[in-house]
C-alpha cells in the first residue's frame, strides 16, 4: 500500500488563514497605529529592509525575533504589545498599551516609537493613528465626549456588534499629525470583540489611505489626458476632410497611441489596487453591522458622502484612459484604410503607367522589328542579286527585273527569320 502524500503546501495554505489573528485589546487602554509605505514601487520593495526596521525596534526590548520569512508578528515589548504585519505595499505597526493617560489622544503615546528609529524607516508614513479604549458610561458621557473630541462636521459615531460598542472618528490629521478613534466598550465586551473592532478601524483608516492614492493618481494625469483627447480629436476631425499628408497623421496617432498605453501601464498597478482597497474598506464597515447612535453619521455614510465619490473619480478617470485607447486603436485602424486605400490608387496609377510604358515599348519593338526586316532584306538582296548576276545575264533578264523576282523571296525569308528569332526569345 503506497503512502498517502500530502500536497507540500497544505499546511502552509492552512495555516495562512490563521495568520493574522486578531489580538485580545482590554478595556480601558489604547493603542497606537502606524503604517509605512515607500514612495515609489512599493510593491516591488525591499523587504529585508522592513524586517530589519522591525527588528531593531525589538532589539531596543530585548523581544524575541519572528522567524526569518514572517509577515506578521505579535508579541510583547517591555509592558506593552506589538503587532506587526507586512503587506503588498505597506507594514503596519500597532502597540497596545494599557490604561488611560491623562490628557486624551496625547502625542506622547506615539513617542513609545523611538524618533531616530522613526527616521531611520525604509519609507514614508502613509497613516497614524492614537486609539483610544474606554468602558462605556452613559450616553450623554458618550455624546460630550465625542463633542469634545472631534470635529463635529465630519464626524462619524455608531453603534457597533449588536450594540456592544461604539465607535467614533472624524478622519481628520490632528495638530500631531495623527487620526483620533474612541471606542467606547460596554462593561464585559469580550477582549477579542475589542481586538477585532481595533484591528477593523486601523485596516478602514490604512486602505482608505491607500485608495485616495489613487485619487491623487487620477487628478495627476487628468490635464495629460485633457491635452491626449484634444489631440486625438482634432486628428479625427481632419480625418473626416481632407487629409492633405495621412502619413505624417499617421505617425502622429502612433505616437498618441504609444503614449496612452504608457500611461495604462504605468497606471494600471494603482488603479487596480485602489479598487481592491476600496472593496476591503467596504467589506470592513460592513461587517462592523453599524447602528444609528444618538443621530450621528455612520462610518458607511460617511464614506458613501466622502469616499464613495473619490472612488468613482479613479474609476471614471480609468474608464476615460481606456475609451482614449480604444478611440485612438479604431482612428488608427481607418486612418491605416485610408492610406492603405491611397496608396492602392497611387498604385493602380502607376501600373496604368506601366501598361501605357508596355504597349509603347511594344509598338516600338514592332516599328524596330519591321525596320530591322527593311533593313536586313535591303542588304541580304544586295548579296541575292550579286549571286544571280551571272544567272541573269545567260537568261538575258535585265537587273531591275532579276530585283523584281527575287525581292519577294528575300523579303518574306527574312521575315520569316525575324518572327521565328522573337518567338525564341519570348
Amino acid at each position: 500500500m503506497s503512502a498517502f502524500v500530502d500536497h507540500p503546501l497544505r499546511y502552509a495554505m492552512s495555516n495562512e488563514l490563521h495568520a493574522r489573528p486578531f489580538p485580545p485589546v482590554s478595556s480601558p487602554s489604547r493603542a497606537v497605529y502606524l503604517a509605512l509605505k515607500p514612495a515609489q514601487n512599493a510593491a516591488a520593495r525591499d523587504r529585508g529592509a522592513d524586517r530589519a526596521h522591525l527588528l531593531a525596534l525589538l532589539d531596543r526590548f530585548g523581544a524575541q525575533h519572528p522567524q526569518p520569512d514572517a509577515t506578521h508578528w505579535f508579541g510583547p515589548i517591555g509592558k506593552h504589545h506589538l503587532k506587526w504585519e507586512s503587506h503588498t505595499e505597506f507594514v503596519t505597526y500597532t502597540l497596545f498599551l494599557e490604561g488611560l493617560e491623562d490628557r486624551p489622544f496625547d502625542p506622547a503615546s506615539f513617542a513609545l516609537f523611538p524618533a531616530d528609529w522613526l527616521e531611520s524607516a525604509p519609507g514614508t508614513r502613509v497613516t497614524s493613528a492614537l486609539i483610544r479604549i474606554e468602558t462605556m458610561g452613559t450616553a450623554e458621557d458618550v455624546s460630550a465626549k465625542a463633542n469634545e473630541w472631534f470635529v463635529q462636521e465630519s464626524l462619524a459615531l455608531s453603534a457597533v456588534l449588536d450594540g456592544q460598542l461604539i465607535i467614533g472618528t472624524d478622519f481628520r490629521i490632528d495638530t500631531a499629525g495623527h487620526m483620533r478613534m474612541a471606542i467606547f466598550a460596554k462593561p464585559g465586551t469580550g477582549e477579542r470583540r475589542i481586538g477585532r473592532v481595533v484591528q477593523r478601524l486601523c485596516e478602514i483608516e490604512t486602505y482608505k489611505s491607500m485608495s485616495m492614492l489613487g485619487l491623487a493618481r487620477a487628478r495627476g494625469m487628468s490635464g495629460q489626458l485633457g491635452g491626449i483627447d484634444k489631440q486625438l480629436s482634432a486628428l479625427i476631425a481632419d480625418m473626416c476632410g481632407t487629409m492633405p499628408e495621412p502619413d505624417g497623421a499617421l505617425h502622429t496617432l502612433l505616437s498618441i497611441s504609444a503614449e496612452v498605453e504608457n500611461i495604462i501601464a504605468q497606471s494600471s498597478f494603482r488603479f487596480g489596487a485602489t479598487e481592491a482597497y476600496e472593496t476591503i474598506v467596504n467589506q470592513r464597515v460592513a461587517v462592523l453591522r453599524e447602528e444609528r447612535w444618538d443621530g450621528r453619521q455612520t462610518f458607511g455614510e460617511f464614506m458613501m458622502r466622502r469616499f464613495d465619490p473619490a472612488m468613482r473619480t479613479v474609476k471614471s478617470t480609468e474608464r476615460r484612459l481606456l475609451a482614449l485607447s480604444d478611440r485612438a486603436q479604431r482612428a488608427s485602424d481607418l486612418l491605416r484604410t485610408r492610406v492603405d486605400v491611397q496608396r492602392s490608387a497611387q498604385n493602380q496609377q502607376l501600373l496604368e503607367s506601366m501598361d501605357k510604358r508596355a504597349d509603347l515599348q511594344l509598338r516600338l519593338q514592332r516599328t524596330v522589328e519591321g525596320l530591322s526586316v527593311v533593313a536586313i532584306s535591303y542588304y541580304a538582296l544586295n548579296l541575292v542579286l550579286y549571286m544571280l548576276k551571272p544567272l541573269g545575264h545567260q537568261l538575258h533578264l535585265e537587273d531591275a527585273w532579276l530585283a523584281a523576282i527575287v525581292t519577294p523571296f528575300v523579303v518574306l525569308l527574312v521575315w520569316a527569320m525575324v518572327r521565328r528569332i522573337r518567338k525564341e526569345m519570348d
